[in-house]
């Protein structure tokens, strides 16, 4: 049967919001201390980290459902891999950071599109196919990789620097729940409004924390911010995965 009424992604809430920057963070400084710091390099690292992030998508397809541990597993690996692909992309093919943005939102648009138009909603409500969820997943990846490019290009490439970069794009989140609450955008804009910059917010936080004090950034230690950030979305995973289990309980028991 192709639909259900099992949704097989993670409902919105403070929780959510939390992991998913964290986890673009996570993204954005564990590429590079796995590329720099562990001297893996650039390309040998994005292999590997796309073979784990295959894995990833295999674990969490068989489950038809939302499941904390593999669909935060995914979210982050997505994170990881997105960021790599864009490095690559400008670091091995010379393709400027402008031009991948130019791609990366025409590619989203017309995902969008087509998932719309085989779907007939971009609802994350209403994840409940194959198909759905295939077109889920490759936006989400997509996102990745634009809001790295597009961090990047404010950041770097305009020289806005970390912090500002990292208010703008934080008051483009918050505007996005604004302009929900006073009903101009509908429910499917306003979340993926905010789903696409949480990339860059997660981008700039990453880089505000790692990069040099001279190139506007705290000189913290990439492996110190990489642990830290996973200690609090394990914690925060293991909590939705409890409560997760504790309603599957609580429905099977309204059942018998």
């Amino acid at each position: 049967m192709k639909n259900t009424t099992i949704n097989r992604v993670a409902s919105l809430g403070l929780l959510f919001w939390l992991i998913k920057i964290l986890s673009t963070t996570v993204g954005e400084t564990a590429a590079d201390y796995v590329s720099v710091d562990l001297k893996l390099g650039l390309v040998w690292t994005t292999i590997l980290m796309g073979a784990i992030t295959i894995g990833a998508v295999i674990w969490n397809f068989k489950q038809k459902k939302y499941f904390p541990p593999s669909y935060w597993f995914l979210i982050v690996m997505m994170s990881i891999e997105g960021t790599l692909i864009t490095d690559i992309l400008v670091e091995q093919f010379g393709i400027t950071m402008v031009i991948l943005d130019v791609i990366f939102t025409i590619a989203m648009v017309v995902l969008f599109m087509a998932w719309n138009k085989k779907e007939h909603t971009l609802s994350i409500h209403d994840i409940n196919n194959n198909t759905r969820e295939k077109f889920y997943w490759i936006i989400v990846l997509t996102t990745f990789a634009l809001g790295t490019g597009v961090g990047d290009t404010v950041s770097e490439y305009l020289h806005f620097g970390y912090l500002n970069s990292l208010i703008l794009f934080g008051s483009i989140f918050i505007l996005a729940g604004v302009l929900y609450y006073l009903k101009v955008i509908n429910n499917v804009l306003a979340f993926w409004m905010a789903f696409i910059v949480t990339r860059p917010i997660g981008a700039s936080l990453g880089d505000l924390f790692i990069q040099a004090p001279k190139d506007g950034g705290l000189g913290l230690s990439v492996g110190l911010i990489n642990i830290l950030f996973f200690v609090v979305i394990i914690g925060a995973v293991l909590y939705l995965t409890l409560s997760y289990k504790k309603e599957v309980l609580s429905s099977i028991s309204k059942l018998t």
